[in-house]
């Protein structure tokens, strides 16, 4: 909950730049679901390779269902007596570090190393007129949550069917206040650092659980992907990512969270007429469960959204690479009041050796 009893009503997306991979991060059922695998190129070079991919969410409409709704419609629930957080804007900025290795064609090695930048505002429980007197703001800084995945292709000659497995670790701050309010748990969670909420005595300041830049969760991750040509320069890739917590550090009563369950699945074209500039279109479906525990906020956890993502790799020399790409939600069913974006970016480079 956040520190005014009211909790944070946006879906934590929580892949990252996987084996498939895919990105994704604590924030709301908002993106960036980009295969960034297919983005680059399903590769079987052997060898070291790093990369350095940056993500840009801005999470700044309130939805529910498969519509958007007005900070005043959904203040005007506690016009009529609830006690609904008013949420009014979430700016993710992800910077992630890889470093793979590939010692044979059939087996690649990753480390997914992200830096967590977010800024977030909300009313509260604020009643109509809604003034900005009644912002409280928080900004978290630090490392995320690591992932490290082993990659398989080698069960058909043209190495073009794999599969990932992996491991989410529980390696950046976490926490919030406890369910009474009286305690803060986890390790080194964010508190709000303006407006009204942030005049509170800790823990009532603290920033809620699912918007920490980690949430305290050991993550067993599996994929797999497909690709082929469709024709002399096309060539089209199927991949899904399933991710589920299997261990949780926020695990005693009154003082529990477990992120809920996520499932993501990308289909797409690369048009490969001149390896130099390659433009592609992806279509990007995610799918999370709602969180559970005390500190979670069931109802507004849950929900489907689906992503067209146009883009381009650019081979800037023999060993690097360079990718660009929009996401443009095309359909979400959310459960609750969550905040989403109207766009997402994502762009990154990538050097082998």
């Amino acid at each position: 909950m956040s520190t005014n009893g009211f909790r944070h009503t946006s879906l934590a997306l929580l892949l990252l730049a996987g084996g498939v991979p895919v990105s994704a991060f604590a924030c709301a059922t908002c993106g960036c679901s980009l295969s960034t695998d297919a983005a680059m190129g399903y590769s079987t070079e052997t060898g070291w390779r790093v990369s350095l991919q940056y993500d840009f969410i801005n999470q700044n409409q309130l939805r529910i269902g498969s519509r958007s709704v007005s900070a005043a419609e959904v203040a005007a629930i506690n016009d009529a007596g609830g006690e609904q957080e008013v949420e009014r804007q979430t700016i993710n900025r992800y910077t992630t570090l890889g470093l793979s290795y590939s010692p044979s064609e059939d087996w690649n090695l990753r480390l997914l190393v992200p830096y967590i930048d977010r800024g977030h505002s909300t009313y509260g429980p604020a009643t109509n007129p809604l003034t900005s007197d009644q912002i409280s703001g928080s900004t978290l800084t630090g490392l995320g949550d690591i992932r490290f995945i082993t990659s398989y292709q080698g069960l058909l000659p043209d190495k073009n069917l794999g599969f990932q497995l992996g491991l989410k670790a529980p390696t950046g701050r976490y926490g919030g206040p406890s369910a009474d309010g009286l305690s803060v748990v986890g390790r080194s969670p964010t508190a709000f650092n303006s407006g009204p909420i942030s005049q509170n005595p800790s823990p009532g300041n603290l920033v809620d659980t699912s918007l920490q830049p980690g949430n305290g969760s050991t993550d067993v991750i599996l994929g797999a992907f497909y690709h082929r040509a469709v024709s002399d320069n096309v060539n089209g890739f199927v991949n899904g990512q399933f991710q589920a917590a299997v261990a949780h550090r926020l695990d005693q009563p009154g003082q529990d969270f477990r992120p809920g369950n996520t499932t993501t699945v990308s289909f797409g074209i690369r048009y490969q007429a001149h390896p130099g500039f390659v433009p592609q279109l992806q279509v990007n479906i995610f799918r999370k469960g709602r969180d559970q525990g005390a500190l979670a906020d069931n109802p507004d956890s849950a929900g489907t959204v689906a992503y067209l993502s146009p883009g381009m790799t650019v081979s800037i020399m023999d060993n690097l690479q360079a990718f660009a790409f929009v996401q443009l939600p095309v359909y979400s069913h959310l459960t609750g009041y969550q905040l989403a974006p109207r766009w997402t970016a994502s762009a990154g480079l990538s050097y082998a050796f």
